[in-house]
Formats: structure tokens, sequence, C-alpha cells
């Protein structure tokens, strides 16, 4: 029986998640969610359950809305990196999820290791 794509990137995706969960060693984990028309990214505290910052192309006030593009990814890891520092978060884990680490998400996390982000 063939796999499906969505079977291979749940694979892909839990693979991922548990390499990680072995070398958090405490850091808040930040997870990258992209559809065809949007990207949005968190920092999540896994220990408490609790998001710390977040960061979207679907919030009006960062001008991205229905954008889902380099350009758009960069400034979202920018966004981020700037909403995590304010909220007292100097190093996280990249959850890329099942996304390559290619175009987009390379961009946005060039963006936010830029903006101060350690991962």
């Amino acid at each position: 029986m063939a796999n499906t794509k969505r079977v291979l990137f749940e694979r892909r995706r839990r693979r991922v998640r548990n390499r990680l969960r072995k070398v958090a060693d405490g850091r808040p984990r930040m997870s990258v969610h992209r559809s065809l028309k949007n990207i949005s990214v968190q920092v999540i505290d896994d220990a408490r359950g609790r998001t710390l910052a977040a960061a979207s192309t679907l919030e009006p006030g960062l001008g991205l809305v229905g954008k889902n593009n380099v350009e758009a990814a960069a400034r979202i890891g920018a966004a981020i990196a700037e909403r995590a520092r304010a909220a007292g978060v100097e190093e996280v884990y990249l959850d890329r999820g099942g996304y390559l680490f290619h175009g987009k998400i390379k961009a946005l996390a060039d963006a936010a290791r830029a903006g101060g982000l350690k991962f």
C-alpha cells in the first residue's frame, strides 16, 4: 500500500519532534506552521503548556495578510524574535514540523537568529 503525502508528512513531523524533545534541555519550542496562504510561528513552553509569543501573516498590523513567500517569512521571523525577547526568551529550539529546512522555513529561521534568538 502506498503512503499518502499526508501520512509521510505526519511521520516526518513526529520524527522531528521526538528528536528535538531529547535535546530540548528545558528550552521553549519555536513551532512553525505553513499553509498555502499564510505562515505562523509560536514559541511554546511545553513544560507549562503555554504559548509565550506568536506571530503570523494573519495579523493585520504586520501588513502581510494572505502572503506566504520568503519575504513574508523573513518578516515573521524578525517579529517572533522581537516578541520572544520581550517575553524573556533568549534560547529556543526550532520545531520545523514536517517541513524541509529550505526556502520559507530557512528564511524565517535566519531572520529569527538575526533578531537575537539562539537555536
